[in-house]
C-alpha cells in the first residue's frame, strides 16, 4: 500500500507556505512604514488557499516549449494593496503600523499552530509506521 503524504500533510504545508509569504509581505510594510508613497500590501489568505487547492493537481511549471503543460506561475496568490482605515497623512503612505502590527501577531500565531500540526500528523506518521513503538 503506497503512502501518500501530500494528503496526509499537503493542506497544512499549503498553509505553512502561504502563511510564510504573508509575514513577509506584513514585514515588508512594517519596514516601509516611513516610506512616502508606499501602499501597504497584503495576501488574502483564504483566496490563496483556495487557489493553491485548485492547483494542487497542476503544480508543475512548463520550462520548455515540448514539456507537457502545467501552470503559469509556481505562486498560488496575488497581492492585493490593503484599504486604509485611518485618512492621509499627506505623504500617500497607506501602512498603519499597528494594523500590521496585529496581522503580523495573528499571522504567526496560526503560523505556529500550523506547525504544530503538521508536527503531530508527522509524529503519528513515523510511529505508525514503526509499527507503534517510539
Amino acid at each position: 500500500m503506497a503512502i501518500n503524504l501530500n494528503k496526509l500533510v499537503g493542506f497544512h504545508h499549503q498553509a505553512v507556505n502561504i502563511r510564510e509569504d504573508r509575514m513577509e509581505v506584513i514585514a515588508g510594510n512594517l519596514a516601509n512604514a516611513n516610506t512616502p508613497g508606499y501602499k501597504a500590501k497584503d495576501i488574502d489568505f483564504k483566496q490563496a488557499m483556495a487557489s493553491a487547492q485548485g492547483n494542487q493537481q497542476s503544480s508543475m511549471v512548463r520550462t520548455h516549449d515540448k514539456h507537457i503543460g502545467g501552470t503559469a506561475s509556481a505562486s498560488p496568490f496575488d497581492l492585493q494593496f490593503r484599504i486604509p482605515s485611518q485618512p492621509d497623512t499627506g505623504d500617500g503612505n497607506t501602512v498603519e503600523v499597528q494594523t500590521e502590527r496585529n496581522a503580523f501577531l495573528e499571522n504567526g500565531m496560526r503560523y505556529q499552530a500550523s506547525l504544530q500540526f503538521l508536527d503531530s500528523k508527522l509524529k503519528g506518521m513515523k510511529k505508525a509506521l514503526s509499527g507503534g513503538q517510539g
